[in-house]
C-alpha cells in the first residue's frame, strides 16, 4: 500500500516507537564546512575571543503574515503574547493537546503582523498546518532548510558574531545607529551598506548578536565581519564546533514532538508527508521504550515551564495546568566521568563487542538522542546530546532526572549505547552497553554564562 503521510507510514511499519529506532538516518546536518580551522579552537573562541558561526542552512523558517498572526500565535504557543509586535521576540514553545512538547522556535516580530519562526522542522510544520485549519486570516511561507532543497538559495543570511570581543566587532562595522544589545531585543545593524536585523542571543551562552538580511547581501556582510575581526582573531566555526554549542548554552536542540500517538493528532500526520523529518528523523540511545509516548517530554522537563502563562487559551492549555503542579523533572547538564569515557575510546583498540563509539566532538548518533540516566540501577531521568566541551574539557550531556537529585554534585550514571548491539540504524556498529558514572551540574555549565548572559544589556 503506498505510504502518502507520516500516519501511513507508522500503520505500514506497526509501532511509531520502533520505526523511529530504527530509521535509516542519521544525526541532524549542519551544512557547512566541518571545521575552517580546527574545530577545538574554534570552539574556544566564543569563550575567549569571538566567532562567527553561519546559521545560514541549517533551520527550518516559517513567516506568517496577516491580521490574525497573533491569534494564531495564541493558539499554538504556551507564552503569552500580550505587547507582542515589531521588534519583539521570544521562544516559541508548542504543545500537544495532551501538554507534551512539539517543540520550541526562535519567534521574531518582524512587523505588528508579520512574524518569523527559526528553528528545526517540527514547530514551523505545525504552525504552517494550524494556520491552514484555524480559519483565520494569516498566510505562510516556508522557506526550508537547504539540506531539503540544495539547489535553491534561502531567502536570507543568518549570521552569529559572539564571545568577549563580539560588540566590539560589531559597533567597529557597524555604520548605523547605536546596537541594540538587551538579551533577546530585536534591533538593526549596517555593514558594509547593507542594512540587517538584530537579535541579542547566543547559541555558547556568550554574549554577541545574530544579525540577517537578504540572502544575496550575506558574503559582502561576512567579508567586512571578518575583516574587521582579524584583529581581535575572530574564527569562523564549522559544523563541528557548532554542533557543541548547544550543550554549553543549555539548550536541548530537538525533543522527539509529541505527534505521533492520539486521535487529535491523527489529522496532523495525514497531513505530513511520508517522506519528510517527522517521518524519517531517528532516535538513538539506552532508552528504548515499546510505547512512543514514553519519549514525550513536557515543558517542565526543559525547563520551559518558567513561559507557561495561562493567560489565553491555547492548545494543551487544559492539559497543562492539571500538570502544573505536579512533581516535575529538572534540566541539568551531566559531567561524564574521566576515567569512564577513557575506556569507552580504549574500546577501539579492542575486539568487537566493544563500547558504542563517541564521535569527536559530539557523540550522538541520531537526531533525537535518548540515554537512561540511572541511580543504584533504576532509570532516574533522560540524558541527551552528549558533547565533547573544548571549553570545559570534559564530555557534558543535557539531562532531565528526578527533582530530588537535581543538586551539584549529585552522583549518577548514564548508560551509554543501544540494547541487543544496536538497532537496524546504518551508522550504529555492533557494540555492547556500558555504564558512565556522570555529575550533576547546573545550566549552562559555565559560571561566567550562567550570570551574565542573560544579563546581557
Amino acid at each position: 500500500m503506498a505510504q502518502n503521510n507520516l500516519e501511513d507510514r507508522i500503520r505500514d511499519y506497526g509501532n511509531a516507537a520502533h520505526m523511529l529506532q530504527n530509521s535509516q538516518v542519521g544525526p541532524y546536518v549542519f551544512p557547512v564546512a566541518p571545521q575552517y580551522t580546527n574545530w577545538i579552537e574554534e570552539v574556544r573562541a566564543w569563550r575567549n575571543g569571538a566567532v562567527l558561526l553561519n546559521q545560514s542552512y541549517h533551520m527550518t523558517d516559517l513567516y506568517v503574515r496577516g491580521p490574525d498572526t497573533v491569534k494564531l500565535l495564541e493558539r499554538v504557543g504556551v507564552n503569552s503574547f500580550k505587547g507582542f509586535g515589531r521588534n519583539k521576540a521570544k521562544q516559541l514553545i508548542c504543545c500537544n493537546h495532551d501538554g507534551y512538547v512539539i517543540g520550541d522556535v526562535i519567534l521574531l516580530g518582524l512587523e505588528d503582523d508579520e512574524v518569523l519562526l527559526i528553528g528545526r522542522p517540527p514547530v514551523s510544520h505545525w504552525v504552517a498546518y494550524q494556520a491552514e485549519i484555524s480559519g483565520l486570516d494569516v498566510t505562510t511561507e516556508l522557506d526550508v532548510r537547504s539540506l531539503e532543497t540544495p539547489d535553491k538559495p534561502r531567502k536570507l543570511y543568518r549570521f552569529e558574531v559572539q564571545g568577549p570581543d563580539a560588540l566590539k566587532i560589531l559597533e567597529e562595522v557597524n555604520e548605523g545607529g547605536p546596537l541594540t544589545t538587551k538579551f533577546f531585543n530585536m534591533g538593526e545593524i549596517t555593514v558594509a551598506g547593507c542594512k540587517a536585523r538584530t537579535l541579542s542571543h547566543g547559541m555558547g551562552g556568550a554574549q554577541g548578536l545574530e544579525l540577517w538580511g537578504p540572502y544575496e547581501e550575506g558574503e559582502k556582510v561576512m567579508a567586512r565581519l571578518l575583516e574587521a575581526g582579524q584583529k581581535y582573531g575572530i574564527l569562523r566555526a564549522g559544523a563541528r564546533a557548532y554542533s557543541t554549542a548547544a550543550m554549553e548554552s543549555g539548550w536541548i536542540p530537538s525533543p522527539l514532538p509529541a505527534i505521533y500517538s492520539g486521535d487529535r493528532m491523527k489529522g496532523y500526520r495525514e497531513w505530513l508527508p511520508a517522506n519528510g523529518f517527522e517521518a524519517t528523523a531517528s532516535v538513538g540511545g539506552s532508552f528504548q521504550p515499546d510505547n512512543v509516548e514514553d519519549y514525550y517530554l513536557t515543558p517542565w522537563d526543559l525547563d520551559y515551564g518558567r513561559v507557561i502563562r495561562f493567560d489565553h487559551d491555547f492548545i494543551g492549555r487544559e492539559a497543562l495546568e492539571k500538570m502544573a503542579d505536579r512533581p516535575h523533572r529538572v534540566k541539568v547538564t551531566l559531567v561524564w566521568d574521566r576515567e569512564d569515557v577513557l575506556k569507552i575510546f580504549a574500546g577501539m583498540m579492542e575486539e568487537f563487542p566493544a563500547p558504542k563509539l563517541m564521535e569527536l566532538p559530539a557523540g550522538h548518533y541520531a537526531a533525537h538522542p535518548y540515554d537512561q540516566v540511572l541511580l543504584n540501577g533504576e532509570m532516574v531521568g533522560i540524558s541527551t546530546y552528549p558533547v565533547y566541551s573544548a571549553n570545559e574539557r570534559a564530555w557534558i550531556s543535557l539531562a532531565m532526572v528526578r527533582g530530588d537529585l537535581a543538586e551539584q554534585g549529585t552522583r549518577l550514571s548514564v548508560l551509554w549505547g543501544e540494547k541487543d548491539g544496536g538497532t537496524d540504524k546504518p551508522h550504529v556498529e555492533e557494540h555492547r552497553q556500558m555504564e558512565v558514572g556522570a555529575e550533576v551540574h547546573p545550566w549552562p555549565i559555565h559560571e561566567a554564562s550562567r550570570k551574565q548572559y542573560r544579563a546581557q544589556t
